[in-house]
């Protein structure tokens, strides 16, 4: 919260998802789009998300992308998962969405086919968790229309590490050690000593091997154990966390567990931030949408909002489920299949973080990434049957389809169609077949759409995004490049602690960033030795790839601080049970600002400032909360 002064809860967790159009709901209120059977849309039923899964979307292969690895693929879902989370209703007591193909709230099952088996009648589908009631604007409907939570901040600032509240924050922070590091794995450690993720110790929380249940890691985000790539780049900036740690209490002994903390974390939403805007985005949407919808940094600006948006999170950013390969690689120090852990399909890595452990660790998953060729949507080769197919989702025991639970989901928060979004920026409505054909690459494909739509306003906007031919040199077509813009641009733009932000870091502290790259980090975490420079390009080993040794690195001299002049007069502030204090200048005067630790709370003054040669009030204590 806070992040801007005036409009507090921009950008904040568990806020609304903003919308860039008004919902469309079939009572204008809360209903999702096909909630009531035989309802007409221009005249039409909307088809089942079912059916356009198995006539439009599945596809037994892929096609390869000659430019881009398969670390671009997996850098997007990691992104995401910094960005936005929209969890699911629970419902109240009693209700039993996997058990019930009937529309009542909060289910709203994926109806199959009529001609399957009853068995396979439907797939559950909890809807999103409501937002709360957002209050009387100037638009009373708007007020009461259901709204969907983001429930982690939309900024780029590494709360998939860090978490985005203090409940987690507290967990995940080595806080007995007091040396500003994140905690590790106490029972295992990978080959050669280096640390893992630790266990989560929620019982609620279980991963699969084979038939039993098994441990799951922790991390700043709940869906670290999706995949075998997912969770090994969490990973990867834990031990980033904690080697920046280690260096910055060496360079600077005068500083406390809590300052060491916060300038990491500091360092690590920066890399994050340079890492998705200077080398990620401009490869999805092109440069010339890059410049001409995002362009040069100019500076915090406190009129935008940087929320993320319900068609971001819900359509626009869900087109890197199109480039998901079926196959997870594993490759050895010549990035070569794996003599002792080969390849593995998709399906097979859900959920598997054991197989890190017992498997070899993150290097030869690591080494898949960034030495196999991303998979590269093409409108006749949406998604991988692995994901139509064979897609597990813990909570539910039979097999999922992602792609009808991205429409369902559309639908579920009422999502403006895709030529509602065409309109929106500034792109001509599909009025007729014809039309659709020149801005899908394959006749074919719009052909079968327009048919099981029947109306071009009616065709939902992950899919028609997703059909769209490439705009130049990007990875996604005109609406989705457009949309996916326009929110990177907010997030940059209206975030003020952007790292290029005035007074977020000093000049020479910059520069030393903009060294850093994907491929960097992972030689400095890993026992990786050769990648590409860029991570993200793809080349067949051993072209163009480095030895680790002449890849630039992070000076972090540029952090060092000479212990100032007032703490020579005054001692350095006390250390209080259950909290911490972080040091820094006001007015060229010396302070500090104590804080207590999730649980406990704050009793007598939370500032106090270095006087003459001592501090101008008692520390003060913290209580704990009953």
């Amino acid at each position: 919260m806070c992040n801007n002064r005036k409009n507090h809860l921009w950008g904040a967790a568990n806020i609304p998802l903003k919308r860039w159009l008004p919902p469309q709901y079939e009572d204008g209120v809360r209903q999702p789009k096909g909630w009531n059977a035989g309802r007409l849309y221009n005249g039409f039923e909307l088809p089942k998300p079912k059916e356009v899964s198995i006539k439009i979307m599945g596809s037994s292969i892929k096609c390869e992308d000659d430019a881009y690895s398969h670390m671009l693929v997996e850098w997007g879902q990691y992104i995401d998962h910094d960005i936005t989370f929209t969890p699911q209703s629970p419902g109240k007591p009693g209700d039993d969405c996997l058990n019930s193909c009937k529309n009542v709230h909060p289910c709203f099952p994926i109806q199959a086919l009529d001609n399957l088996p009853s068995a396979q009648s439907c797939l559950p589908f909890n809807r999103s968790l409501p937002a709360c009631f957002n209050g009387f604007g100037r638009d009373i409907l708007q007020a009461v229309q259901q709204q969907q939570m983001n429930a982690i901040t939309s900024f780029i600032d590494g709360s998939v590490v860090y978490g985005s509240g203090p409940k987690v924050n507290n967990l995940l922070r080595d806080l007995c050690g007091l040396n500003g590091k994140l905690t590790v794995n106490e029972h295992i450690m990978d080959p050669k000593g280096r640390p893992y993720l630790p266990f989560e110790e929620s019982l609620q929380s279980v991963c699969l091997h084979g038939e039993e249940n098994v441990a799951c890691f922790r991390a700043g985000d709940s869906r670290v154990n999706e995949g075998l790539p997912l969770t090994s780049l969490h990973l990867l900036w834990l031990r980033q966390h904690n080697q920046i740690a280690e260096t910055l209490k060496h360079l600077n002994g005068h500083w406390n567990a809590e300052t060491i903390y916060e300038e990491t974390r500091k360092i690590i939403g920066a890399l994050h931030q340079i890492i998705t805007m200077r080398d990620y985005v401009p490869k999805i949407i092109g440069k010339e949408f890059f410049d001409n919808y995002i362009g040069p940094y100019e500076g915090y600006d406190p009129t935008v909002d940087p929320s993320a948006s319900n068609v971001f999170a819900t359509a626009a950013f869900r087109f890197g489920h199109a480039t998901i390969s079926p196959v997870v690689r594993r490759l050895n120090a010549s990035y070569q299949e794996h003599e002792s852990f080969p390849s593995l399909k998709l399906h097979e890595t859900f959920f598997t973080p054991w197989r890190i452990i017992e498997e070899g660790g993150i290097d030869p998953i690591l080494r898949g990434a960034l030495g196999t060729q991303a998979a590269v949507p093409h409108s006749n080769k949406l998604l991988t049957d692995e994901l139509t197919k064979r897609l597990i989702v813990l909570s539910i025991p039979q097999d999922m389809d992602l792609a009808s639970l991205n429409l369902q989901r559309g639908r579920d928060h009422g999502l403006p169609g895709y030529n509602d979004w065409r309109n929106f920026c500034g792109l001509e409505r599909i009025r007729t077949l014809e039309d659709f054909k020149r801005v899908v690459s394959d006749a074919s494909v719009a052909e079968r759409i327009l048919q099981l739509y029947k109306h071009p306003d009616n065709i939902d906007i992950w899919l028609g995004g997703l059909v769209e031919t490439f705009s130049s040199g990007s990875r996604t077509g005109p609406v989705f490049s457009c949309l996916i813009a326009k929110q990177m641009k907010a997030l940059r733009d209206g975030d003020r602690f952007w790292w290029e932000a005035d007074g977020m870091f000093s000049q020479e502290q910059r520069d030393e960033l903009l060294k850093v790259s994907l491929s960097k980090i992972i030689c400095e975490n890993t026992d990786i030795t050769e990648v590409p420079p860029d991570a993200f390009i793809f080349g067949k080993y051993p072209s163009g790839y480095v030895s680790c040794n002449n890849l630039p690195a992070m000076n972090l001299e540029a952090w060092r601080e000479e212990n100032s002049e007032d703490l020579k007069q005054c001692d350095s502030p006390g250390q209080i049970e259950n909290g911490d204090y972080i040091l820094f200048k006001i007015a060229g005067k010396l302070v500090a600002l104590y804080s207590c630790y999730h649980g406990f709370k704050l009793t007598g003054n939370a500032l106090i400032a270095c006087e003459g040669n001592q501090w101008n009030n008692k520390f003060p204590h913290c209580d704990g909360i009953f």
